[in-house]
């Protein structure tokens, strides 16, 4: 099978064989003719199976086929609805680069970033939308754009969204939109909110599931070391030096604990970047640059800022701190072990994540094998193991320093009686600094 017996245009299959693609993969063999044919689609796929190409290539066809909008109105036909800035970037991305023999022209809207440009590119037209849905609300509110003429929507990584409290903002982005359209929900996985999800936005789905449900690749190899939460970094830092240089994607729970371990590492005289929430988006993408171009060896992320990342032939995954949701587990390692090359997933595990891991062995059915630490080698600690030396206290220099001078016991009573209420600003309850609080600005209120 190839991409020429699917009937796409000339120009979207000389598009895809200029990016080097030959053969469809499965969830591309199966969501190419059920788009073709009108049909929704409820797809499990994960980043890496070609999931964007099974919804882009047939939406470019069909909007190049179809009646363009009445009276000349450069309104979006179609509208991709995705968690992240970064996943964002890499579907306009792709669709931008399978549709360059094509007309069809796409804006890329999301977050932390000036909105006066994508006002200007909305404003002059544009066939197909790809947004975070906070953004796309902000938008929506300007009135900078009109959704009543989306004739295909797109809903990527919905299970991820739900996850980041998007569901409020993706049923206001439904109600702008028209009754009549095609609509295709691709998820990692199937979980009851996703379906019901689904229930409420697909008629007569076609379901495909390119693998099991929560399935990782056999390709990755799980391991553990079992470490207490003290000596984490001391070890990580030096299974990084003493392995062989390979770029490793570093996973946290918090952006805080993202910004101290880069800090770290890089005063350990490794090559560090950080990639998170509050990250600017230029520095996020520089990052992720510096990463990809090797100018990087370890790139600490959260799980929200690295799903949907694209990074190819990644040999290393290393669970700083496991997830408190199993399944996340398995959206981690999905960045490696990817294209049919081999990977590695590295887990730091102290004594109270041991339920945690329990729970992640439940979901990949089988045990992940517990390796030991050559402790030898692995400096300690700052402060560990140290001990103080006794000091020589001089006895007539304690006793004067804890000698009260006469009175002193009254005046320290008198503040403690009066002295809260006066100036604490915790009184009955009330906020420090008054508890006065100041309306938010209207306007661009998003960063996603």
């Amino acid at each position: 099978m190839s991409f020429e017996n699917f009937g796409l245009q000339a120009e979207l299959v000389r598009a895809v064989q200029e990016m080097g693609y030959t053969q469809p993969t499965p969830i591309q063999l199966r969501g190419i003719p059920a788009v073709l044919e009108g049909r929704d689609l409820l797809a499990a796929a994960q980043t890496g199976t070609g999931k964007t190409a099974a919804f882009a290539l047939p939406l470019l066809q069909k909007l190049h086929e179809d009646q363009p909008n009445p009276r000349g109105s450069r309104a979006p036909r179609a509208l991709v609805l995705v968690p992240t800035r970064e996943l964002a970037a890499q579907v306009q991305q792709s669709i931008a680069d399978l549709g360059t023999h094509l007309r069809q022209q796409s804006a890329l809207i999301f977050g932390g970033v000036s909105p006066r440009p994508q006002i200007d590119l909305l404003r002059r037209g544009v066939d197909i939308v790809v947004a975070t849905p906070g953004r796309l609300l902000d938008h929506a509110n300007e009135r900078n754009i009109d959704l009543r003429s989306v004739r295909y929507l797109v809903l990527d990584e919905a299970d991820r969204m739900l996850d980041m409290g998007f569901i409020r903002d993706i049923r206001r982005v439904l109600a702008m939109l028209p009754p009549n359209r095609q609509n295709l929900l691709f998820s990692a996985t199937f979980s009851e909110d996703i379906r019901g999800l689904a229930n409420g936005l697909l008629r007569n789905p076609l379901t495909i599931e390119v693998a099991p449900r929560n399935a990782p690749t056999e390709l990755v190899d799980h391991r553990v070391h079992l470490v207490s939460q003290g000596e984490k970094r001391a070890v990580l830092s030096h299974l990084l030096k003493s392995g062989p240089n390979a770029q490793t994607l570093v996973f946290t729970r918090t952006k805080h604990g993202a910004n101290r371990l880069a800090e770290q590492l890089t005063h350990d005289g490794l090559q560090c970047a950080a990639i998170h929430g509050n990250k600017s988006q230029s520095a996020r993408t520089r990052a992720l640059d510096d990463f990809k171009e090797y100018k990087v060896q370890v790139l600490v992320a959260t799980d929200i800022a690295a799903r949907g990342l694209d990074i190819t032939e990644l040999p290393q995954v290393v669970n700083y701190e496991l997830p408190h949701v199993p399944e996340d587990y398995v959206h981690r390692i999905g960045r490696t072990g990817r294209a049919g090359s081999t990977g590695q997933a590295l887990s730091l595990v102290s004594d109270d994540e041991r339920d945690r891991l329990r729970a992640i062995e439940r979901v990949l059915g089988r045990k992940i094998n517990v390796l030991p630490l050559d402790r030898t080698q692995i400096p300690r600690p700052s402060g560990e193991g140290k001990t103080r030396e006794p000091r020589h206290v001089d006895p007539r220099a304690q006793q004067q320093r804890h000698a009260k001078p006469q009175g002193q016991g009254q005046r320290q009573h008198q503040g403690h009686s009066g002295g809260q209420a006066q100036g604490g600003g915790q009184a009955h309850g009330r906020p420090a600094g008054g508890g006065v609080r100041r309306p938010k600005p209207r306007g661009f209120r998003s960063q996603a």
